[in-house]
């Protein structure tokens, strides 16, 4: 059973922070609690984030030692059967390297490998989006190739273009609209991952699987 630690954040949220080391387990088990603590009169927002579940109140209106306990039984509780599997499975086209990928030579060259052998690690992988952060619809991705493990660039990119495919540190995601990053950037994809005109504006959730499908190095 995972174990947790509560503390406050400022006067209006409390997190709850796994012990353990970054599993899907784990944010499963974060996922159940945050689906139960949105039931309770005293959250304003449940939001799970890497290995953490941050609650939001209004320090003028909810109870806190009330909110506290309820937040502590449910994290001592081992959690339920999740059953059927109930998350999708995507497929994202990517461009490898090139203008698409700058960085995919310098993922090559901390790594040890080959640039081809980037790509087949980064491809031939079934990913777990474990949280989304940083803008809507960026999907944080476990389950990336230990070897592919790359630090964030220390001055961030001003400009990464939308759809771009990136290594931050043991993560692997994609930039759903273009924003500043600071992650090595192997690829890029032309399918639209956030669309706030559609009913569903994120098309990844947590719990989802990705994989990535080569269209083709573009050195």
């Amino acid at each position: 059973m995972t174990a947790f630690e509560i503390f406050e954040l400022g006067d209006h949220a409390l997190v709850a922070t796994a012990v353990d080391a970054i599993s899907f387990e784990i944010q499963r088990r974060i996922w159940q609690i945050a689906a139960c603590a949105r039931q309770w009169p005293d959250v304003e927002e449940a939001i799970p984030g890497m290995n953490n579940l941050t609650l939001l109140f209004d320090p003028l209106v909810a109870d806190l030692p009330r909110l506290r306990a309820a937040l502590d039984a449910a994290c001592a509780e081992p959690g339920g059967p999740v059953g059927d599997d109930p998350y999708a499975t995507h497929e994202v086209s990517v461009r490898y390297g090139g203008r698409d990928g700058p960085d995919l030579e310098t993922v090559a060259r901390l790594a040890d490998i080959p640039v081809d052998e980037v790509i087949e690690r980064h491809s031939c992988v079934e990913y777990i989006v474990f949280f989304i952060g940083f803008q809507p619809g960026f999907a944080y991705l476990g389950g990336l190739d230990p070897r592919l493990a790359t630090p964030r660039h220390k001055e961030p990119r001003l400009k990464v273009p939308a759809g771009s495919v990136g290594i931050g540190g043991s993560q692997t995601g994609v930039y759903p609209t273009e924003s500043p990053g600071g992650w090595q950037l192997i690829g890029r994809t032309a399918e639209v991952l956030f669309d706030p005109a559609r009913a569903v504006p994120a098309r990844l959730s947590p719990g989802d699987r990705v994989r990535f499908v080569p269209t083709g190095p573009n050195r």
